[in-house]
């Protein structure tokens, strides 16, 4: 299979990127900027595909979406990019993934790496800067983007949409003291995106280690679904 992982240069996107490289399948590996693609350079040495885009730049996801439709069809997706604060938020946590399946032709399955965090989210949209001009709520970005998953998978049967809560995990984002496992958090993700077990074959769900969980009320809300496909869809002139 052909997976891209987006912001695969550190954290669970690398070690997604390595262990799917391992596992044999061809892999897009996805880095802000050139200077960050040095982190990759191994994985590309290996065989990854490259595409550069930094994703706070909605013109930039558009571009790199354009350039993957011109290279051979993506099997799966993996939305792994993420940003935990600042003014980066929004654009980076729900607009760019947004954007890339809105645009992306191909992809039969999207993975979006959601948090527990989703669930101290705010289900509104009133006021939200989609933009970036001020700082934007993690945890709401993370219901933002879970709904998102779930929107797809209703709209979409065709597709096989999920998100994954990849746990509180020692990354650059998690700190050294995250309690979790560093090598679990990236296996469910990796599973739903190239598994053809019966259940990483099913669609609209919210998964901790491989098991589905119940997300915030929200997320199966379809009138929350809407709002929330229409306001983004407003936002970037692009419907899903």
């Amino acid at each position: 299979m052909r997976i891209l992982v987006t912001g695969s240069t550190d954290g669970l996107g690398r070690a997604a990127a390595d262990a799917l490289l391992s596992a044999g399948h061809v892999v897009v590996v996805h880095a802000r900027h050139q200077d960050r693609a040095a982190a990759v350079a191994p994985l590309v040495e290996r065989g990854a595909d490259l595409v550069l885009g930094d994703f706070s730049n909605r013109d930039a996801v558009r571009q790199v979406a354009a350039e993957l439709n011109d290279r051979d069809p993506l099997d799966a997706v993996i939305h792994n990019a993420g940003v935990w604060s600042g003014r980066a938020v929004m654009p980076v946590n729900i607009i760019a993934p947004y954007l890339l399946t809105a645009l992306l032709e191909g992809p039969q399955r999207h993975v979006y790496v959601s948090s527990g965090s989703h669930y101290a989210g705010r289900p509104t949209l009133a006021g939200v800067d989609w933009q970036g001009r001020t700082p934007g709520t993690y945890a709401d970005s993370k219901l933002f983007v879970t709904t998102l998953s779930a929107a797809l998978a209703r709209r979409h049967p065709e597709l096989l949409s999920n998100a994954v809560d990849p746990g509180w995990v020692p990354t650059k984002m998690g700190g050294p003291g995250a309690p979790d496992d560093l090598d679990l958090g990236h296996q469910t993700q990796e599973w739903l995106a190239t598994s053809n077990q019966a259940q990483a074959l099913t669609s609209g769900g919210y998964w901790y280690h491989r098991q589905r969980q119940q997300p915030h009320r929200a997320v199966n809300d379809r009138g929350f679904q809407d709002r929330l496909l229409h306001a983004l869809a407003e936002e970037t002139g692009v419907t899903l």
